[in-house]
């Protein structure tokens, strides 16, 4: 947590003193000194960030192409697939695969 100083108001630093070996906060700046006499905390929730589907959803194997390939969760043999530049340009693209019949989703390459 972060504490400024009243005085100055730079940010506050926190130093274990040498002699009776407590936590106090200290100003670089100025001499306002402020001995820690309780615990502080403070908890800040995370908000996680809503992620967008780089494939396109599910929208994006409506029109795509079957192959035989076998699906490594229920081993049928057909799989739609989509190829996607996901690297530069000199390096080869990487193939995308959605079973036929239980939509598991797995790359190649």
């Amino acid at each position: 947590m972060i504490t400024y100083c009243p005085t100055c108001a730079n940010m506050l630093l926190v130093e274990l003193t040498e002699y009776s070996k407590e936590l106090r906060y200290f100003c670089q700046c100025c001499p306002y000194v402020y001995n820690i006499d309780k615990k502080i905390a403070k908890m800040a929730p995370l908000a996680r960030k809503q992620v967008d589907d780089v494939l396109g959803g599910d929208d994006a194997w409506k029109n795509v192409a079957k192959t035989d390939a076998t699906c490594p969760k229920c081993s049928y043999h057909q799989a739609y697939f989509m190829e996607i530049q996901t690297r530069s340009a000199d390096e080869p693209a990487t193939l995308f695969f959605k079973c036929v019949q239980c939509a598991h989703r797995w790359r190649e390459g």
